[in-house]
């Protein structure tokens, strides 16, 4: 059930987009601007949308964005929870119930994961649906690939063989056994499970995979409820071949949202091999 759209959506897109500094989304200072927020063309890219449908939106010509760009804009604009809330009031949408799984990344967390780009880093939902990553993940494991509908889930590409990432980036030995592995997140799945039993995207990817994967189905039988920990982990990349790396899980209060992060030694070859594969990444990006 929609609720009523009021008041005018389009100024206040353009309020939030003059207000935000472009050095917190990840863009070099000291750029010459006429404006000191983010241009247009930065929010669209930011938010993964066509400029010509930002500039229609701010326009009034647009009136009522979906539910998942008014969910892409929030997070690119850093909104609070309940800025975001009004937004969605505002485009005629339910804001996300406390009973969903949460996935808007708050102010805070947002700038935090901008100036730790430098690593590769990545943001999940409580679920394991992957949010956002940074350039050096990208670089280090491939870019997400984008299944038709919703976002990448790492709980899937494990159980089903879809792509979590593009090219040739995967993980290939851990402490543990892929077996260990995959108990851990189907433990960590039912906890999250009972914590949101309403959310729709979550029972959609239990009953997905029950049917799809009969590893799956033997874990969630078992009934073993736990919380997914950090470990050591070696990353087979095309370009500068194993890496061993430590991978941490971050969870962020009150909003359930994973930070997982890989870090070497300062000095290490591992170390040496994520420079390496910074610049490349650094290039690809001015090219």
């Amino acid at each position: 059930m929609e609720m009523q759209a009021h008041g005018d959506l389009g100024a206040l897109l353009r309020s939030w987009r003059d207000r935000l500094s472009p050095v917190d989304v990840g863009y070099p200072a000291g750029i010459a601007r006429r404006a000191t927020g983010l241009r247009r063309e930065e929010l669209a890219a930011l938010a993964g949308l066509s400029v010509d449908y930002v500039v229609r939106l701010e326009q009034g010509r647009a009136r009522r964005p979906s539910a998942q760009v008014a969910a892409s804009l929030a997070r690119a604009l850093q909104l609070s929870d309940t800025e975001r809330d009004h937004l969605y009031v505002l485009a005629g949408l339910l804001p996300p119930s406390p009973r969903e799984v949460p996935a808007h990344i708050p102010p805070g967390v947002g700038r935090l994961i901008t100036r730790l780009g430098e690593i590769p880093l990545a943001v999940f939902t409580a679920s394991w649906d992957l949010i956002t990553c940074s350039p050096l993940w990208a670089a280090l494991l491939g870019e997400p690939v984008q299944p038709a509908v919703g976002r990448p889930n790492l709980i899937r590409s494990l159980f089903t063989d879809a792509a979590l990432h593009s090219g040739e980036g995967y993980i290939v030995s851990r402490s543990g056994s892929i077996e260990a592995f995959g108990a851990s997140l189907v433990a960590d799945l039912r906890r999250v499970h009972g914590q949101y039993p309403d959310d729709r995207g979550v029972n959609a990817l239990v009953d997905e995979l029950l049917v799809a994967s009969e590893p799956f189905r033997e874990l969630w039988q078992s009934g073993a409820v736990g919380e997914h920990q950090s470990e050591r982990k070696v990353v087979r990349n095309d370009i500068v071949g194993d890496v061993e790396l430590d991978c941490d899980v971050f969870s962020v209060a009150g909003t359930d949202l994973r930070i997982v992060a890989y870090t070497a030694a300062t000095g290490s070859p591992a170390a040496a091999k994520l420079d390496f594969l910074r610049v490349s990444a650094i290039a690809a990006v001015r090219a």
